[in-house]
């Protein structure tokens, strides 16, 4: 058996045959793992030749967990995560509207991964609807642990809510709920702490990765209090404790009003000029409309927690889809980190070996990354852009291409270990 990755002094210390847990996942979990595990052995064997090599426990989480134990994410796999510090994964069921809670989020506020790392960038080849996909190349730094996805609610017409509703109206003046009666109510926690360490990641990453900018995408307009707090404590903590390698821009206005885009291009080009990188923020509704006008102007994305979720999943679309997106959940303090496939269960699909194993083969390359394994990380995303170009692809990508051949699940793996 290999031996646990650790962490001293914010370094993770990889051992050449780390321990890594993984959770199959559900639906298509079935279908997507196996051909992925062969793409990472091949990896770290082709880069390393032997001398580092990757040991997997499986854990259980899910369906597979729950007919097993009973539970539905077990002791014993937070268990291992703990111990062994990074895992990946691939999706987990979670029933809509009542039952257990998201699996997901449980284990993000369990292991406090207050990072959830989306990538995106355009694979040539990859089906896209927008005229220039090869635009768009942003890192989401999406706030895990806070905001509406907290869960703090209170479900319509129950004794709590109703007491709620009261100590809002009769002690705060709440006079705007329409129908207290029938109303369900959300709590949307944003703490100082919470977003410094989340634009913290963010300036860190763009320093280290020599990104032009940082956004603070934000609703700050109308939630003052909560989503205005997240930018200026951003920008707060950007002048502070970055004063020297960054430009902050903070009375930026959209990009999509009258002389916005020169003003955008003028405050990159001093940020340039002066060797820093440019802090600046934008609502998240003008930002949903910039990333398909003006894409270039946006690097490294700061965002709380739901319109984190709303802009990943929009910018996977602009270039190709969710299918094909990595993600990861990282706390960079404790070094806890899951890497997942972004995507759903699709259980109508499963085990019919036809979907695309493109999103955790890329998370598993995003985090050969984090382990330093850069490498390796390089050689898997490289071969997947091969197998994509060659148009030798599964049914997702084969029926919006001229000329592709149609592959299995398994097959598209087979095709990507080729292509090293």
């Amino acid at each position: 058996m290999g031996n646990s990755i650790t962490i001293s002094n914010g370094k993770l210390n990889v051992p050449n045959d780390p321990i890594i847990p993984f959770i199959e996942g559900d639906g298509i979990g079935i279908d997507i793992w196996t051909p992925a595990q062969k793409v990472f052995d091949a990896a770290v064997e082709k880069v390393y030749g032997g001398q580092k090599k990757v040991e997997w426990l499986e854990v259980l989480a899910g369906e597979k967990a729950y007919h097993e134990s009973g539970e539905w994410l077990p002791q014993q796999t937070l268990d291992a995560i703990h111990d062994h510090l990074v895992a990946i994964k691939g999706p987990l069921t979670t029933p809509i509207g009542g039952g257990i809670r998201s699996l997901n989020v449980q284990l993000r506020q369990t292991l406090d991964l207050y990072v959830c790392l989306r990538p995106v960038r355009w694979f040539k080849g990859v089906p896209s609807p927008l005229v220039h996909p090869e635009y768009t190349d942003m890192v989401i730094f999406r706030e895990n642990t806070e905001d509406i996805y907290a869960g703090i609610e209170f479900q319509a017409e129950t004794d709590d809510c109703k007491k709620l509703v009261n100590i809002l109206q009769d002690d705060f003046g709440a006079r705007n709920i329409r129908f207290p009666e029938t109303t369900s109510i959300g709590i949307k926690p944003v703490s100082k702490e919470g977003t410094e360490r989340l634009v913290k990641a963010a300036i860190e990453y763009a320093i280290e990765h020599r990104k032009p900018s940082v956004t603070i995408v934000h609703k700050g307009n109308i939630m003052k209090f909560t989503e205005g707090s997240f930018k200026q404590w951003g920008y707060d903590l950007a002048e502070r404790e970055y004063a020297d390698k960054v430009f902050t821009w903070g009375m930026y206005d959209s990009i999509l009003s009258t002389d916005g885009i020169d003003a955008a291009n003028q405050a990159q080009e001093d940020a340039e000029a002066a060797g820093k990188i440019l802090v600046k923020d934008c609502i998240a509704d003008a930002f949903l409309q910039e990333i398909l006008l003006y894409p270039k102007q946006h690097s490294v994305v700061a965002t709380l927690n739901l319109n984190g979720d709303y802009v990943s999943d929009a910018l996977a679309a602009c270039v190709g889809g969710i299918g094909i997106a990595p993600g990861a959940n990282i706390n960079y303090a404790t070094g806890f980190a899951i890497f997942e496939a972004t995507h759903g269960t699709a259980p109508k699909l499963a085990g019919k070996n036809m979907v695309n194993p493109s999103s955790i083969i890329l998370s598993g390359a995003m985090m050969f990354e984090y382990m330093g394994w850069v490498e390796v990380a390089k050689l898997i995303e490289d071969a997947v852009e091969k197998a994509i170009a060659s148009k030798r692809v599964t049914f997702d990508f084969h029926r919006l291409m001229d000329g592709a051949e149609l592959l299995s699940t398994s097959e598209f793996g087979d095709e990507i270990i080729a292509n090293m």
